[in-house]
């Protein structure tokens, strides 16, 4: 084989350059494509962001219920009272009293009407999950607002329209007073069963 370099000013030698490069490298195989997998990552949501991604992005029975165009209008003073059929006057007087403990809080201040109900389903939600019994909702006296205290208008109307709340009042002077409301959920499957055993032993 004559591959001579490129003289001055000459062409240059293309398949020449080829040869020697074959010669260099031998013979080769190319590489067999492995099978692979693209992975992707994904941040995993936890149970109350998909619930509250639920409720932003579309309708639901619990949010069709709880309606923002309308609440009668209450005083910053007025006390906030109701009890289902069923619930014993002694546990809605506990309740009344502040004699349970509160599992859980929620607080509503400086929260337009919308975004106190995404909360108050949220907060519903995350009751559910842990089986909580009393809880608490601050709702404010309406200070800042015009005319009359909008939150605790509207969580009056709301409240009464979710099926797990049994009960509510509100509060003591030392959890609130009026601008707050303790609310009181049936109990669950499993809590019942709790009690069963607790006061009526295994079998």
């Amino acid at each position: 084989m004559n591959c001579g370099r490129k003289t001055p000013g000459g062409p240059v030698d293309k398949a020449c350059d080829v040869d020697l490069f074959r010669l260099e490298i031998g013979d080769v195989e190319p590489l067999k494509r492995a099978d692979r997998a693209v992975l992707r990552v994904a941040s995993e949501e936890t149970p109350g962001q998909r619930y509250r991604r639920r409720v932003a992005e579309q309708d639901t029975p619990e949010k069709n219920c709880l309606s923002t165009d309308f609440a009668e209008p209450l005083a910053a003073e007025d006390i906030l009272c109701f009890k289902r059929d069923g619930v014993q006057n002694g546990v809605f007087r506990k309740l009344k009293l502040g004699a349970y403990s509160v599992d859980a809080t929620l607080d509503l201040h400086r929260l337009s009407v919308d975004k106190a109900r995404d909360e108050v389903l949220r907060f519903l939600y995350e009751c559910r999950r842990f089986d909580v019994r009393t809880a608490l909702i601050c709702h404010g006296k309406g200070r800042r607002s015009e005319g009359y205290p909008v939150i605790k208008s509207f969580l009056a109307r709301w409240l009464p329209a979710i099926p797990e709340i049994i009960a509510f009042h509100s509060a003591r002077s030392f959890h609130g007073g009026t601008g707050s409301v303790y609310v009181l959920f049936r109990k669950s499957l499993k809590q019942k069963e709790i009690n069963r055993r607790r006061y009526c032993g295994t079998r």
